[in-house]
């Protein structure tokens, strides 16, 4: 069966959702105080800059280097950035379900110190299981994403051989592609993990060379930092505890 020529995931722009996880974290609360469902968090107004930052990006590609097709978280966030994102050029965009974040289950908008005091028993479970393996009640592993991520995968290598293909997802969706993409272990995905903060509108891409995909860039900003472009903020985070 004939791979994928090229693969890029772009995480979502800065949320609303994001900027009140940090607020809450910082300022030392248990609940994060978001109105909406997490599939309905917009973006803010930076995230909204930062997607046309990486429209810019796209745009300066040459065509012969630029996706054939987006696929696409359904969360209004990674729809929004998408789209902003793909206006004017042409790519085509389809949702996928399988690229929605993870499930989050009786942890949801609690921050870490709001799991410690109100489920210790989940904290300390969470600590012994570890990110990889821990799944919270009602909610997913990584493992468990990793399920649909590679299901994901294999129809779209079976639907776009010899293909580009850019997806618009979330952070620890940006660190499973990878494992997938490289053969990680889980001990170096955690390794990976735990040095980095997935920022958002980051750019990370894999090319196929001699069979196999190679890595390109990883957690790539430089686009955000372009004459005009909003910096990336301490805000670049996810609703999810640590």
């Amino acid at each position: 069966m004939e791979q994928l020529q090229w693969l890029g995931v772009v995480r979502h722009g800065l949320s609303t959702g994001n900027v009140l996880a940090q607020e809450a974290e910082t300022g030392g609360l248990e609940i994060i105080d978001i109105p909406e469902r997490d599939a309905d968090v917009p973006l803010s107004d930076t995230g909204r800059e930062q997607a046309r930052a990486v429209g810019k990006w796209l745009g300066d590609r040459p065509a012969d280097e630029r996706p054939a097709i987006a696929v696409v978280s359904p969360y209004l966030r990674t729809r929004q950035t998408a789209e902003l994102a793909l206006a004017g050029s042409g790519i085509p965009m389809t949702v996928d379900e399988r690229l929605r974040d993870r499930e989050l289950g009786v942890l949801d908008l609690l921050t870490g110190r709001g799991v410690q005091n109100r489920l210790p028993d989940e904290f300390a479970r969470r600590t012994r299981l570890g990110k990889f393996y821990y799944r919270p009640p009602g909610g997913e592993s990584w493992a468990d994403m990793l399920l649909r991520l590679r299901a994901l995968l294999r129809d779209l290598r079976e639907d776009h051989p010899g293909g580009r293909v850019l997806l618009f997802a979330h952070e620890a969706s940006v660190l499973l592609v990878r494992y997938l993409a490289e053969g990680l272990s889980e001990a170096e995905l955690m390794e990976i993990a735990h040095a980095t903060t997935v920022a958002n509108c980051s750019i990370s891409t894999w090319q196929r060379v001699d069979g196999s995909l190679r890595p390109g860039l990883f957690n790539e900003v430089g686009h955000l930092h372009a004459e005009g472009a909003p910096a990336t903020r301490q805000e670049d985070v996810d609703a999810e505890p640590v």
